[in-house]
């Protein structure tokens, strides 16, 4: 029986400087408890659903003009980015956005900022993150601007966990990272999910590793829904791929 949704978006537009059109008609849901994946090519508006759910989207001089985001049965469609993270929905951005000149352990520390906790109990989920992160751990004094790229992946994770969120939007967790580091990412995405209950809407365009630990999974093409199912089902269609993933195409 599939668990109610803690997360539902319902037919948004975002339209950029008042006048692009990234996202349009997109409604989807994530379900407490899941992993849930959102496929594409660059520019198929991934990033921008993303960011209309996480309120950040204004940042970049977007607006949602149309539908609804729904988090926990509450409307949060222009709730404050602030709001939202003390509410338990943390978006780690694409290309990470570590602060370089400040250690590792001061990055994830920066990331119960949003929250009121004891100082034990932000030592207590620095101790929990580094059971995930051990590599956090071994580099937890090293500046972050000098760590590799999927150690920064790593952190940017783990500073999101450090609000302690219900849900987390993962934009783009493989980007520009070696095969065996991604791999590692997303088993410890796997585990939090099943050990922590966190649910995850990341986007990728990785369908291959996405859709071995997602549930479900929604293909966007020019910021439009154009194909959704469960994982299992999407991955034994060979014309996903070839359509809307890039797969067979020549270089």
């Amino acid at each position: 029986m599939t668990p109610p949704p803690i997360l539902q978006v319902d037919n948004i537009e975002v339209v950029y400087e008042q006048v692009i059109l990234a996202v349009h008609g997109v409604s989807l849901s994530l379900a407490e408890g899941q992993i849930v994946a959102l496929l594409g090519a660059n520019g198929a508006g991934k990033s921008s659903t993303l960011k209309a759910i996480s309120a950040l989207v204004g940042a970049e001089r977007g607006e949602v003009v149309a539908g609804r985001v729904l988090y926990r049965d509450e409307d949060v469609t222009r709730t404050a980015p602030d709001v939202l993270v003390r509410g338990g929905l943390v978006q780690v951005l694409e290309g990470r956005h570590c602060f370089g000149h400040l250690s590792v352990e001061e990055n994830l520390l920066a990331g119960a900022l949003a929250g009121r906790a004891s100082r034990a109990a932000v030592q207590g989920e620095l101790e929990r993150i580094y059971r995930y992160f051990p590599r956090l751990k071994e580099r937890r004094r090293s500046l972050a601007g000098y760590t590799s790229g999927g150690e920064q992946q790593m952190l940017a994770i783990g500073r999101a966990l450090m609000a302690q969120p219900r849900v987390v939007l993962l934009d783009e967790p493989s980007m520009g990272l070696a095969p065996l580091i991604v791999d590692e990412i997303f088993d410890i995405v796997a585990r939090l999910n099943v050990e922590q209950g966190v649910s995850f809407l990341l986007a990728e365009q990785n369908a291959s590793v996405a859709l071995r630990h997602a549930n479900h999974a929604y293909i966007l093409e020019s910021g439009r829904v154009v194909a959704h199912g469960t994982a299992e089902a999407l991955s034994a269609r060979s014309d996903i791929h070839e359509l809307y993933l890039g797969a067979g195409v020549a270089a």
